[in-house]
C-alpha cells in the first residue's frame, strides 16, 4: 500500500472517530435545536449513528495501526475495508437498536431518565463488531425465513 494511501486512511479514520465524539457533544448541548427544530425528532437515532461511527472507526483505527506496526499491508484491497466498514457500522448500529427496541432481538434496556445510555452503548458495540453482528443477523434471518423449516413445522 502506498504511503499517501496510508496517510489518507489514517486521517479519514481519525476524523471519523474524533468528529463523531464532537457531533455527540454538539447534539448533547443542543447547538442546533433552534436552527433545526426537526432535529429533535431524530436525535436518538443520531446518537446511535454516531456511537456506531465511534465503535467502527475505533476498531478500524486499531486494526490499521496493528497492521502498520507489523508491516502486514499485503493486500491493497484492505483500504476498502478501512474506508467502508466504519460507514457500514453506523447504519448497522441504528438498525440494531431499532431491532432491540421493537422486541425482535431480546435485550431489555434499563430506563434512565438522563439519556439513552444503554442504547448508545449497544450501538457502540455493534459499530465495533458490526461484521459479527451481521453474521448473527444472517443466522437469525435464515432461521426466520427458511421455508424448509416452515414446511416441516406445518407437517
Amino acid at each position: 500500500m502506498k504511503r499517501w494511501v496510508k496517510i489518507l486512511i489514517l486521517a479519514y479514520l481519525s476524523i471519523l472517530f474524533f468528529g463523531s465524539f464532537l457531533a455527540v457533544g454538539v447534539l448533547w448541548i443542543g447547538v442546533f435545536e433552534e436552527t433545526y427544530p426537526k432535529l429533535a425528532e431524530i436525535e436518538p437515532f443520531l446518537y446511535y449513528f454516531f456511537a456506531g461511527a465511534i465503535g467502527g472507526s475505533l476498531r478500524h483505527l486499531y486494526m490499521f495501526c496493528s497492521h502498520y506496526m507489523n508491516d502486514q499491508f499485503i493486500d491493497p484491497r484492505h483500504w476498502i475495508m478501512y474506508i467502508f466498514f466504519p460507514l457500514f457500522a453506523t447504519g448497522t448500529a441504528v438498525i440494531a437498536v431499532n431491532l432491540i427496541q421493537s422486541g425482535i432481538l431480546m435485550i431489555d434496556f434499563a430506563d434512565n431518565i438522563d439519556g439513552p445510555y444503554a442504547q448508545v452503548s449497544v450501538a457502540f458495540f455493534v459499530g465495533f463488531g458490526f461484521n459479527r453482528f451481521l453474521n448473527k443477523l444472517n443466522e437469525i434471518s435464515t432461521g426466520m425465513f427458511d421455508m424448509k423449516k416452515q414446511a416441516k413445522k406445518q407437517d
